[in-house]
């Protein structure tokens, strides 16, 4: 992949915003909670990673730089010059290599559920999907929740029947995603990022754990912390309090 658009959804109007989703995720599947209420403010472009939505399976292991190549190239070919991006999960080290390299283009920057590597704990969840992934959904869904849902969120418990919903709702093309995230690692770029940066973190997040967003507020110069109470899947858990502070940060002054 070298700077080929994505395909993509395209909604609203006004300043740019570029989304970049998480791994197993989508365009669709990860932002649809907060998707109306950004694009009442912003011309919102939301591409989808090989493997998600209509977008086809790599053929070859995907490359950070590539992807935040391809990204950027996706919101030009929308008719974005400039825009903010909001990155969740694997979407924050993409956006984050993407504002490095791309520093003309990027305004803004948003990090929500974050990491900058993959941890001995990370890798082990990713191990544990790859495992899972080509067997039964049940198992792969009841895994996937036990990551993605804070502890308040799964007190009712867990039917195997919502575990299959999940389990089966992963993109095609969640290994290749998995894969990347295993061979992340931001953490030299963190000084180089110049576009003002709100890091969003998921306080109770089993999976990328607040650490993490400490990190990465700590590496970007000048870059503000806020800490959510939800788990990995705040959109589902904390989907208002996402969008407020998201609507108060990606404006840019008048």
């Amino acid at each position: 992949m070298t700077d080929a658009p994505l395909p993509y959804l395209i909604r609203g109007s006004g300043p740019g915003l570029l989304l970049a989703h998480g791994a197993g995720g989508g365009a669709v599947s990860n932002w649809t909670p907060i998707l109306d209420g950004l694009a009442e403010h912003f011309t919102v472009v939301a591409p989808d990673y090989p493997g998600s939505g209509d977008s086809p399976r790599a053929t070859e292991p995907l490359q950070l730089e590539s992807l935040a190549d391809d990204l950027v190239a996706t919101a030009v070919a929308a008719g974005l010059d400039e825009f903010a991006i909001a990155g969740y999960s694997l979407g924050t080290a993409v956006a984050t290599t993407a504002a490095v390299r791309h520093p003309d283009r990027v305004r803004r920057l948003a990090l929500i559920a974050g990491l900058t590597h993959a941890d001995p704990w990370l890798s082990q969840a990713i191990r544990t999907w790859q495992v899972l992934f080509d067997g039964d959904p049940v198992p792969l869904g009841h895994f996937s929740l036990l990551m993605a849902a804070s502890p308040d969120a799964l007190a009712e418990g867990v039917t195997d029947e919502l575990a299959a919903t999940v389990g089966n709702s992963l993109a095609p093309g969640a290994p290749e995603q998995f894969d990347l995230v295993s061979r992340v690692d931001i953490r030299p770029l963190l000084p180089r990022v110049t576009a003002p940066t709100l890091v969003l973190a998921t306080g109770q997040d089993s999976l990328t754990q607040p650490h993490f967003s400490r990190a990465l507020a700590e590496g970007i110069p000048d870059a503000k912390l806020v800490e959510l109470a939800a788990g990995h899947n705040v959109f589902i858990e904390a989907g208002p309090e996402l969008l407020a502070a998201l609507l108060e940060f990606l404006p840019e002054p008048a």
